[in-house]
């Protein structure tokens, strides 16, 4: 891989990346974080690789580069640091394609596959769809329901459902007192929620610092379903009025009444349900135990299954970027909604 020969001359990619992931607010800690990641990359790639064993410069790595350095760290750090190192690297080479400075991000595949062998886990408690939709249909407390059935419905990572603001959701609202003001993006787009990749623990967004990051490649537009819209009314109808100005979607019925929902208050939510149903226990694993990442599987497999279209679900779960998107169709967002409406399980 060379230069774009239109792209401004930068000799040290690293440093322009850390750089302006300073200008666009992250905190010098990030910075740091980023830098340490890349120059080991950097160092890595300089003492030669099974490709090249004189040595490689970061515009000319490839995605076997990469998947040689992504496997050369598990023999010193768990899964989850693998992950992340892997996900900076991306991230840098996505950055640095978007702004013309590289010519393509080689990570893309590679984190295709970590996030396949992740996602795919064969050791999870099986639970069948009848079997959901008692578990569903027994939750009464109208928080404690549009929680568990916006996770199910959507996918959500549990720091991403804690993050929507009521302007992330366009849904009808009759019935209500007030209607709701909606971002641009969901302008004449009834029933669909907007999912945001800039909330970033401990910065700012919409006016107010968050306490949890969205992992979301880019921004990404859900349908809502009519049983989704039901539950969510309903929250709405006896929601408290918020402490933020930023009108957080979900709030504090407990001891922080009407503060954002954070994701222990939501984990605790749904693990309490869970344990009265048998599918949860303190010091259970993975396994065995439903938490609220349990329901991004649960929601996974099914449209896998039911779709056949690994693209749309990789959309919806916040996976994929627009390159990969414009590669499907120039009607996305219909096709998306269609294949959500046709596929998507119903709880209640």
């Amino acid at each position: 891989m060379s230069r774009s020969t239109t792209a401004e001359s930068v000799d040290d990619p690293i440093a322009y990346f850390v750089q302006d992931v300073g200008y666009h607010g992250k905190t010098e800690r990030t910075q740091a974080a980023y830098e340490r990641v890349l120059r080991q990359f950097e160092a890595f790639l300089s003492e030669g690789t099974a490709r090249d064993q004189t040595g490689v410069s970061i515009p000319e790595a490839t995605h076997r580069d990469c998947m040689e350095w992504v496997h050369s760290l598990r023999a010193d750090h768990a899964g989850s640091t693998v992950a992340t190192y892997a996900s900076y690297l991306h991230r840098f080479y996505g950055y640095m394609t978007q702004v013309g400075v590289l010519d393509a991000n080689p990570m893309t595949l590679v984190v295709d596959q970590i996030e396949e062998s992740i996602d795919t886990d064969p050791a999870r408690r099986e639970i069948s769809l009848e079997e959901m939709q008692e578990f569903v249909q027994g939750i009464t407390h109208p928080l404690d329901r549009a929680i568990v059935v916006t996770l199910l419905k959507t996918g959500l990572r549990v720091g991403e459902l804690c993050n929507l603001d009521v302007r992330d959701v366009n849904i009808a609202t009759d019935g209500l007192d007030a209607e709701m003001d909606v971002r641009p993006q969901l302008s004449g787009q009834l029933n669909t929620l907007y999912v945001s990749p800039d909330p970033s623990r401990g910065e700012r967004t919409n006016g107010e610092e968050r306490t949890a990051s969205n992992k979301r490649k880019r921004q990404t537009v859900v349908p809502v379903d009519e049983e989704l819209e039901s539950v969510l009314v309903e929250w709405l109808a006896i929601r408290p009025d918020p402490v933020s100005d930023a009108d957080p979607l979900f709030v504090s019925t407990g001891d922080s009444w009407g503060h954002r929902l954070t994701t222990d208050m939501a984990h605790t939510i749904v693990t309490e349900h869970a344990e009265a149903r048998g599918w949860y226990r303190s010091g259970g694993g993975a396994a065995e135990n439903v938490t609220p990442h349990y329901f991004r599987h649960f929601f996974t497999t099914h449209l896998r299954s039911e779709t056949g279209d690994r693209g749309i679900v990789k959309y919806l779960r916040g996976d994929v970027a627009e390159d990969v998107i414009d590669t499907y169709t120039h009607n996305w967002g219909d096709r998306v909604r269609e294949t959500y409406e046709e596929s998507i399980y119903q709880l209640l």
